[in-house]
Formats: C-alpha cells, sequence, structure tokens
C-alpha cells in the first residue's frame, strides 16, 4: 500500500477572485499494510496488448511484420515483475521505443508502471476560484493548464470543467444543491456524487455523497455518457468507461473496484472477485457550512480492454475481455487534531455558543437597562418627594406669618459710643 502526500506549490492569487496551484504528489510505501513491495507477481503484458489491439485496424501484411518483430523479440503476453515496479516503473522495450517516436503531446514516459507519472512529479496548473466572488463558486475549477474545458472529449456534459479537485466545495447549506462534482486527472472525466443525507463525525454535521447509480451505465439508460463513446468506438457495457484519452491511447477502461455495479457477465471469467458497498463504493463526508471535506474514500478500478488479435502470433490465444490490472482507494481516513478542533469551533460549537451568547448578552444589557430605569426611577421620586415637602413648609410657614401677625416682635435698640478718658483725666 502506498501513503499519498500531497502539496500544493507554486500558489498564485490573482485578480480576478481565483489561486492558481500545482500538485506535488509524494507517494510512500506503508509496509505494514502491504505485502512486501518485491514480491513478484505476474500481470498483463500491457505495452504489447495496447499494440496487439491498435493493430486489428492494419492491414494483414502490417500485422505480420509486428507479428515477426514481436517474435524476434521475444514478447510474451505475460510479463513477471515486482509490485514495486508495477506502480512505480520498469524497463520495457515497446514503451522505450514509444517514448523515442510518439509524438510529444502523446509521448508516455520512459518506463512502464501505472503511476510513474504521480511520484514527486509537479501536476498541472489548476486555477480554482476562492469564493472572493461568490461562495457558489467556492472551490470549483475555473481552468486547468490555461484551459476551461477537457481537451479529452469533443462535447458536454464529458467536457466540463465545472467540479471541484476535492479540497474544497460549495457550501451545501448555500447552494442547496444535491449534486458535487469532483474532477481528476488520471481518469479523464468529472465524477458526481449525490446528496444521500445527513452523516456526522466526531460531533460535526456532515453531509454524505456517493456516486449515482447511473454514473457509469450504458448509453441506452444515460444518454450523458454517450460522448465518452464518440464516432465508431466501442460504447462499454455497464460498469465500465473508456479513459485512453489520458493514458497514451491505452485501452484502459474505469470501473468501480470488483466491478461493483457492473454487468455481471463483466466477473464470468474471474474468480474471487467479490463486490461490496462498504469496501468498493465511493463518498465524500462533506461539512455543509464550510464545504470541507472530513471524509472521504475514492475507489477506483483501471481495466486493460484486451482484443483478440489472430494474426499477432504473441497474443494470438489471448481472449477479448475486460482485464482488471488494479484498483486505487484515494482520500481522508481522518482529520489532523488541530483541523479538526477549528472546524469543530468554527461549525458545531460555534452554532451553540453564538445563540447562548446572543442571549447573555441581550439579558445582561436588559438587566442593566432595567437598574438604570429604577435607579433614575428611585432619583427622580426622592427629588420630587422632596420639593414637594419644602413646598408644604414654605406654606406652613407663610400661612402662620398671615395668621399670626403678633408673633412676630418689634425691637429697637439704640447704640452709642463710649467716651474715652484722657491721660491727665487719669492722672488727678
Amino acid at each position: 500500500m502506498q501513503r499519498e502526500e500531497m502539496e500544493k506549490v507554486n500558489i498564485r492569487f490573482h485578480d480576478n477572485g481565483t489561486v492558481s496551484y500545482q500538485h506535488k504528489k509524494i507517494l510512500q510505501f506503508v509496509p505494514e499494510l502491504s505485502v512486501n513491495k518485491n514480491q513478484k507477481i505476474t500481470v498483463p503484458n500491457i505495452p504489447l496488448l495496447t499494440l496487439a489491439m491498435h493493430s486489428n485496424t492494419l492491414g494483414f501484411f502490417v500485422q505480420k511484420t509486428i507479428s515477426v518483430l514481436l517474435n524476434m523479440g521475444d514478447f510474451k503476453p505475460f510479463v513477471t515483475i515486482t509490485a514495486d515496479e508495477l506502480v512505480f516503473g520498469y524497463d520495457d522495450k515497446l514503451v522505450s521505443l514509444a517514448h523515442q517516436f510518439y509524438p510529444k503531446k502523446k509521448r508516455p514516459m520512459s518506463k512502464m508502471g501505472l503511476l510513474i507519472n504521480r511520484n514527486g512529479t509537479l501536476d498541472e496548473v489548476h486555477n480554482i476560484y476562492t469564493g472572493m466572488t461568490g461562495m457558489e463558486q467556492f472551490g470549483l475549477m475555473d481552468k486547468v493548464n490555461g484551459i476551461n474545458h477537457l481537451p479529452y472529449w469533443k462535447s458536454a456534459p464529458c467536457n466540463s470543467l465545472e467540479a471541484s479537485e476535492g479540497s474544497f466545495f460549495p457550501p451545501r447549506d448555500l447552494t442547496k444543491s444535491d449534486m458535487i462534482y469532483l474532477y481528476d486527472k488520471d481518469i479523464c472525466r468529472t465524477l458526481p456524487f449525490q446528496y444521500r443525507g445527513p452523516s456526522p463525525k466526531h460531533g460535526i454535521k456532515a453531509d454524505l455523497f456517493t456516486p449515482p447509480d447511473n454514473i457509469f451505465e450504458t448509453v441506452e439508460v444515460n444518454p450523458d455518457n454517450k460522448c465518452y463513446c464518440s464516432g465508431n468506438e466501442f460504447c462499454p457495457p455497464k460498469g465500465l468507461q473508456n479513459i485512453s484519452p489520458c493514458q497514451f491511447d491505452a485501452p484502459v477502461y474505469l470501473s468501480f473496484p470488483h466491478f461493483y455495479k457492473a454487468d455481471p457477465s463483466l466477473m464470468r471469467p474471474f474468480v474471487g472477485l467479490n463486490p461490496t458497498q462498504e469496501k468498493h463504493e465511493s463518498y465524500f463526508k462533506i461539512q455543509p457550512k464550510l464545504g470541507v471535506p472530513i471524509e472521504a474514500k475514492i475507489r477506483l478500478q483501471l481495466n486493460l480492454k484486451v482484443d483478440q488479435a489472430p494474426y499477432v502470433t504473441p497474443v494470438k490465444n489471448f481472449p477479448s475481455m475486460i482485464y482488471p490490472i488494479m484498483w486505487l482507494e484515494e482520500g481522508i481516513d481522518d482529520l489532523t487534531p488541530t483541523i479538526r478542533r477549528w472546524i469543530y469551533l468554527g461549525t458545531t460549537f460555534a452554532e451553540i455558543a453564538c445563540p447562548l451568547m446572543t442571549y447573555s448578552f441581550i439579558f445582561i444589557g436588559s438587566c442593566i437597562l432595567i437598574g438604570m430605569f429604577v435607579n433614575g426611577y428611585k432619583s427622580l421620586m426622592f427629588t420630587k418627594r422632596t420639593i414637594e415637602i419644602g413646598m408644604k413648609q414654605l406654606r406652613r410657614r407663610s400661612a402662620l406669618f398671615i395668621q399670626h401677625p403678633e408673633n412676630f416682635i418689634t425691637r429697637n435698640e439704640v447704640y452709642t459710643l463710649l467716651e474715652v478718658p484722657d491721660d491727665e483725666s487719669q492722672k488727678g
């Protein structure tokens, strides 16, 4: 098992309310969850089978020439490699030739590996909306590598880029939408997810989203899938979708693991496939107020479409079938304690604390106003009573003066200066 660590680098904010960045992905081997990475396994020779399938469109003599060259190179329909080589690459003669002579835009890596272009390399340049111009577009893609649509498909809805890359989604509390969309460059398309109901985790509110039942339906049932098999291209049965345009034209088809929710005929040639919802269904749990995923699992299977090539000797006995190669699980198991705490404080705690604080402030403010009113009323009544008492006393004294004037006595007093004797009189 590989643990994928992603880092956003080359971050640039733009005036139109978007931000651009690249993903740098590092895959780390997790030994306690895996078999020995050096364990030998036998898998289909994908480059050889791809060449053989494409040879069916060529003339008889060209096919025989290819057959002779492949016999001289001792190519076999199966190769034995290590698990690590299957994921991160091994030397292959056909891939080396394609790397040298293919057009630049379709040129594969120099080695054959299912995830060779995901380890330590810089991803596409993503341009997403920050929400500054409206939270209805928060986290949605604006452009990828400067293009506002998917170049792999000719028409809508297949070439639509109106999706998130998985880090943020428009908050459902705002949009009220029951559908979200995820973009992944490795599968050439956006994946729809449908709202299924509330699914809280760690005391945090969350909405559960899973793929709709018709996501990989046939074009007869879901006409929107017609643009994935335009022209004379093979339209697969239920449960499959062609992703060869972003797999260097190799006949790679996408499905859910173990052909979950696929046509039962796809499982018949194989032993050990056991599709179950708990192990093989993809889902998102998203906080509806913030639009942040708190848990997610994207589970997808890569399959190789093999067409029998009767004139190419090394693979002439290989039957036509959809051959499962590997299935992947990406996602978020759990948030770090710090992120979980901030989400909890910003949602669950805030929903409880804010009303309590509001009512508390209203109650305290009301008490203060009542206290001020009571004190003001008391002061007013005290002043009024004092004035009334003063007025009553004044009226009583006025009445006393009017009714009993004899009570007032007038005193006439005369003051005279004393004579001071002189010194001579004192001596005599």
